[in-house]
């Protein structure tokens, strides 16, 4: 490379720093939406129907990104709350973005802090299709209650045993010359699960690690 290479490449450069990668993660997007109840802001959840992809949790409105409908990561999550509570865009406030989340099981979810002005819950025409049901919970809730806090511990496998009990090399570190402690299984590294009681629901995993970023920015104001 040369000096006129270089000059290039810096024009190509981001004004912000992406995240490396982010093209092999399953990308989607939520809104962390907002409504204002009896005077105060409460955070709207879902609870996803039995029939589709994590059922029965407890969730944000959001969904998988589309290249083919969406021109950004809020177009999808606008999109997605539309289809799900059965509103119209303009009933949708988009305060600002929040932190990415990448989680540890592939998945990139890209949020957005919003606020949904419905005079109530119950004019929502929910899609029973992907939400069983929805709910609020004061934000000041989680305010005056702090997580949980649960750790998992994460390993790398280089292989992995088929159906038919046969051991499948994925990464091939004897064969590439790598050290021998990547020959198999090493990492043993912890993570951190949030998990808040509500009632009787449990509300953990990328929605509890969302709620607790919006409390700890409005503690930080």
């Amino acid at each position: 490379m040369d000096e006129f290479e270089l000059e290039k490449l810096a024009k190509k450069l981001p004004l912000t720093a992406g995240i490396n990668g982010k093209d092999e993660y399953f990308n989607s997007a939520v809104l962390v939406l907002l409504m204002l109840v009896n005077g105060q802001y409460h955070f709207i959840f879902e609870k996803r129907a039995a029939s589709i992809r994590q059922a029965g949790e407890i969730c944000f409105p959001g969904g998988k990104f589309d290249a083919e409908k969406d021109k950004s990561f809020q177009e999808t999550a606008i999109r997605e709350t539309e289809e799900e509570l059965g509103i119209t865009a303009d009933q949708i406030k988009v305060i600002g973005p929040l932190d990415t989340v990448i989680s540890t099981t592939g998945t990139s979810v890209d949020a957005f802090l919003g606020i949904l002005d419905v005079e109530d819950i119950e004019d929502l025409r929910i899609n029973f299709s992907e939400v069983e049901r929805i709910f609020t919970v004061p934000v000041s809730y989680f305010e005056n209650n702090e997580p949980e806090v649960y750790q998992v511990v994460l390993e790398v496998h280089p292989s992995h045993f088929n159906q038919a009990g046969e051991e499948v090399v994925t990464f091939p570190a004897k064969e590439l010359g790598l050290p021998e402690r990547y020959h198999k299984p090493w990492g043993n590294v912890k993570s951190n699960i949030f998990v808040y009681k509500v009632g009787d629901a449990a509300i953990w995993g990328i929605t509890a690690r969302l709620i607790r970023d919006v409390v700890r920015k409005i503690k930080g104001i």
